[in-house]
């Protein structure tokens, strides 16, 4: 009768993915449960459609780009341990475990530097390394919709291009990106609350 909740908790590979995400057993614990509600047929993966469902990507204007997150390199399923690797990414950084961490091992997935990188990957529609004013100005018509004219988002998206291309090669590179963001606090922007 109580074996079936004792199931529930026992999570493939846990350790492993708790060391390489950094969330702690509840956190986790949490996840794999909403993992296993959004997988209603139980085929041990998620797919775009179910992603689709969580509420809080439907509304964000972005929220079609950060499912293909998930889907990297054109896979149609994504199984646990891929959906915690996406989500650590908004994972709040712990300062006092950025400064304890041994230089040997990977960059964590919530650090800074991954962070934007993340955050370069839903501008740079074509993955080619760079943003151009194209991509720029559709992820604009994503975020602002209809209530700025397309005039005033050309006008946006060239003027944001032109102040962080350094080179003059009419894109932003991923150096360019992080350097124009360094004044702004991306790690607060990025550290929503996934867990609710």
């Amino acid at each position: 009768m109580g074996s079936r909740g004792s199931h529930a908790t026992v999570i493939p590979d846990g350790d492993s993915i708790r060391r390489e995400t950094g969330f702690s057993q509840a956190s986790l614990l949490r996840l794999y449960h909403r993992f296993r509600a959004l997988d209603r047929n139980k085929k041990g993966y998620l797919s775009r459609m179910d992603l689709q469902q969580i509420g809080a990507l439907a509304v964000n204007p972005l929220g079609d780009r950060i499912i293909d997150s998930f889907f990297p390199d054109g896979n149609q399923r994504v199984d646990f341990s891929g959906f915690v690797r996406v989500l650590a990414h908004f994972r709040p950084i712990d300062e006092e475990e950025a400064g304890i961490r041994d230089p040997k091992q990977p960059e964590p997935l919530n650090s800074r530097m991954n962070k934007l990188r993340f955050a370069f990957q839903l501008y740079d529609l074509d993955r080619d390394g760079k943003i151009s004013r194209h991509e720029m100005l559709q992820v604009l018509r994503l975020m602002v919709g209809v209530q700025v004219t397309e005039e005033q988002l050309e006008s946006i998206a060239d003027r944001t291009v032109q102040e962080a291309d350094e080179d003059g090669d009419g894109a932003v590179s991923f150096l360019e990106f992080t350097k124009s963001l360094e004044k702004m606090n991306i790690e607060q922007k990025m550290s929503i609350r996934i867990l609710k």
